[in-house]
């Protein structure tokens, strides 16, 4: 199977290389620093599977890459490789198109199984987060309309939120996600008002409240 891995740190990339190259039925054909870069990537190599970082700073999330990738090359299985142990996290990239997900302290067996598992069409959730993904599902359903961002905000909004809490100006976001300044400040409005905040102070303690800062 043919394997694309995405992560900013080069020594992620090929230690991950090493392991994949090392099994006889996988072949990593190229890597990426960045969500856009995967992007690119796959599209170049129509890979079976995209192992790929939630958490790629500076560049382009691997939230909005699998937004793109499962909607533009949905036979390209996306496993997302991350510090994250979170349900939200879970849940929302699952929701985004994600065929599963692998903890980056996971021993390297783990993430062998992952990436078969998802390539023959199944999901990979580590039983102790899978627990959390139905307990997280239903509690999304009784409480519809409560103030989680992950299902208030977009997936951009969600990108852009934490980037906002950190300090960042307009053309500074605008440089980082490769959109225009109209669009951040679009975007900015639209993040104030669903969620009902009326300065930066009330969303940095929005955003910790709901750990956004980690990405």
């Amino acid at each position: 199977m043919k394997i694309v891995i995405a992560d900013d740190h080069a020594v992620v990339r090929s230690g991950f290389s090493m392991i994949l190259n090392y099994q006889p039925d996988m072949e990593v054909v190229a890597t990426a620093a960045d969500g856009m870069e995967a992007y690119a990537m796959v599209a170049k190599h129509q890979p079976d599977v995209l192992l790929l970082d939630l958490s790629m700073p500076p560049g382009e999330s691997g939230l909005i890459a699998t937004s793109k990738v499962s909607r533009d090359f949905p036979d390209t299985k996306i496993l997302i490789l991350t510090m994250h142990d979170d349900e939200d996290y879970l849940f929302h990239v699952l929701k985004n198109g994600a065929s599963g997900y692998v903890l980056k302290h996971a021993p390297d067996e783990e993430l062998v199984s992952a990436i078969r598992t998802v390539y023959q069409g199944g999901t990979y959730i580590h039983p102790k987060m899978a627990t959390s993904l139905v307990r997280e599902w239903m509690k999304k359903t009784e409480d519809a309309g409560d103030s989680d961002p992950f299902q208030i905000l977009s997936t951009r909004e969600i990108e852009i939120l934490p980037l906002i809490a950190k300090g960042y100006g307009n053309k500074e976001i605008a440089e980082k996600l490769y959109i225009s300044v109209k669009t951040v400040e679009a975007h900015k409005a639209k993040i104030m008002e669903k969620l009902d905040l009326k300065s930066r102070p009330e969303l940095v303690e929005y955003a910790l409240k709901k750990k956004l800062l980690d990405f």
